[in-house]
């Protein structure tokens, strides 16, 4: 098993100014991860490890080391555990945190790109599309293309989006996932191809967004507009791959990492541009 960790550039900050006892209240692991308030901080953890408590920590102590709280955004996957977050990082600290963004990944692309898409020539007025109406939007283009008149049966709707969105999120070709994942349509691979950039233009003509495109609209807007770049800390956390992250918003990278089914491989499955700007030491 593979453990990184942030190279030390640690600021002094008083205990006094702090009613929280840290150090008795987590682990040597979490405080390092709660304290260090300036720079880019990953941390990879496996499940049950208090990766929700750490980030409820974390917040606590920025608000109180005078982070305006404002500038600080806790993401998760739903919003319920954003709102359960916020509202034990207000018990801690007695200090309310209505003044803190969050909410889910989703909600908050779609609430900054519908503010500044045009930065990136998109339209505001876009369309999301759910997980049924991205399937039936592939479906309705494999007919068009005729691609259900085959001789070998062609993938499922479902089985389409799966591959698609794979594609996207992990940044990997067509071609490796389905030798990887789905060997038995390899004879598809040209047609999967030409359906998913024919999915990609019918889209953006249509002003239409599926879950996908809202974070790779949101990562493209953030790195190439400095505009919108006002939060400067973000947390983020998703249970399913037992990754939070913790950085600055102006080297925001993004990836939904890779299925947990052994530790080590969920760190190897980490695409290296997400570990590089994090000067990370590993052991």
């Amino acid at each position: 098993m593979k453990v990184y960790k942030l190279k030390k550039e640690t600021y002094p900050v008083s205990s006094k100014k702090f009613k929280i006892d840290y150090r008795k209240e987590l682990n040597s692991s979490q405080l390092e991860a709660v304290e260090l308030t300036e720079g880019p901080y990953l941390v990879i953890a496996g499940a049950g490890s208090g990766k929700t408590r750490t980030l409820i920590y974390r917040v606590a102590r920025l608000i109180k080391t005078d982070i305006d709280a404002e500038s600080i955004l806790l993401l998760t996957f739903t919003r319920r555990a954003s709102q359960d977050m916020l509202r034990r990082a207000a018990s801690l600290i007695d200090y309310p945190c209505e003044r803190v963004s969050g909410g889910t990944f989703h909600s908050f692309a779609n609430t900054i790109l519908r503010r500044y898409s045009k930065t990136i020539n998109f339209q505001s007025n876009f369309t999301i599309l759910d997980r049924s109406d991205s399937e039936d939007a592939i479906n309705l283009l494999r007919n068009q293309l005729n691609l259900n008149t085959k001789e070998k049966r062609f993938p499922r709707k479902d089985t389409i989006q799966n591959i698609f969105s794979m594609s996207v999120n992990r940044n990997l070709s067509i071609e490796l996932i389905i030798g990887r994942d789905y060997s038995y349509f390899t004879d598809h691979i040209e047609d999967l191809k030409k359906l998913k950039e024919t999915y990609s233009k019918y889209k953006l003509t249509n002003f239409l967004a599926d879950y996908d495109d809202l974070l790779i609209f949101l990562k493209q807007l953030l790195k190439e507009s400095e505009e919108e770049r006002r939060l400067m800390y973000v947390a983020a956390t998703r249970a399913k791959c037992n990754l939070f992250v913790t950085y600055p918003v102006n080297i925001f990278d993004h990836s939904r990492g890779a299925v947990l089914s052994k530790q080590s491989r969920f760190i190897d499955n980490i695409p290296q541009n997400i570990l590089e700007p994090w000067n990370l030491l590993e052991e």
